[in-house]
């Protein structure tokens, strides 16, 4: 798989986010609160999607302080929403927003790190069900509000076990080749029929909260912080990407 990376001279315009809105899943912490905060920072209205309510309330707060827009706070637990549940969102977000500019797919649940011999099916199911099913609902649900954007990005979370298998990664390291699998199949759908732009992002080693579990006995400071790179995370979903699609990016 080759790999792509931002322009090494890119710098972030002020407003370059204005008048967008853009829906950032797992919002409440991590890569995806560093995210919102930037999407609002550079002038976009942010829809926070999580599973808890006190965390997306406290990024909604860092928002409005900051003086961004007013953000929309969605809670939905990705492992147990029923498919109905996207459908009753999506048609409610339908009838608040002309159009949806950007999903950031950014949840994901880890899972138990261990062999596949004695891997569990309920945390395969639960993995799966998060980092694969529920981004092909969110997706498939919200995509005629995408095509009513100008332009339009869709970013998918992927990973370094996600793109070369490693032992031990289980059914994360199998959801993030799925998630590759899903960005490029619809990448190659939506590349003539619309102006939908769909792309990879490897955020690499990043001292989150999922990191930390992933590698207790690794010193959480030798790796950035979220904050970092969100350049890469700005220029995927800026009109300045116009056009780039189906492509694996590292965002560092």
């Amino acid at each position: 798989m080759q790999v792509s990376n931002i322009p090494i001279d890119y710098k972030p315009r002020t407003s370059l986010l204005s008048g967008k809105t853009i829906l950032v899943t797992g919002a409440g912490d991590g890569i995806g609160r560093s995210a919102a905060l930037n999407y609002a920072k550079y002038g976009a209205s942010v829809l926070l999607l999580g599973r808890t309510g006190s965390k997306l309330e406290a990024v909604y707060d860092e928002i409005e302080n900051a003086g961004g827009s007013k953000p929309g706070i969605i809670e939905m637990d990705l492992a147990t929403a029923p498919e109905d549940m996207y459908t009753s969102l999506a048609a409610s977000l339908g009838e608040e927003f002309s159009c949806l500019d950007g999903i950031l797919h950014n949840a994901a649940l880890l899972g138990d790190r261990r062999p596949i011999e004695s891997a569990g099916y309920a945390n395969w199911q639960d993995v799966m069900q998060v980092n694969v099913n529920a981004q092909f609902l969110l997706t498939q649900h919200f995509l005629p509000l995408l095509q009513q954007a100008p332009t339009a990005s869709i970013i998918f979370t992927s990973s370094t076990v996600g793109r070369i298998g490693k032992a031990y990664w289980g059914a994360y390291a199998v959801s993030k080749f799925a998630t590759e699998g899903f960005m490029q199949v619809l990448a190659s759908e939506l590349e003539n029929t619309s102006k939908i732009r769909v792309n990879s992002l490897n955020p690499r080693a990043t001292n989150t909260a999922m990191r930390r579990a992933a590698y207790p006995g690794e010193n959480p400071t030798t790796n950035p912080a979220p904050q970092d790179i969100m350049p890469a995370y700005l220029f995927l979903m800026e009109d300045d990407s116009a056009g780039i699609t189906g492509k694996a990016f590292d965002a560092r």
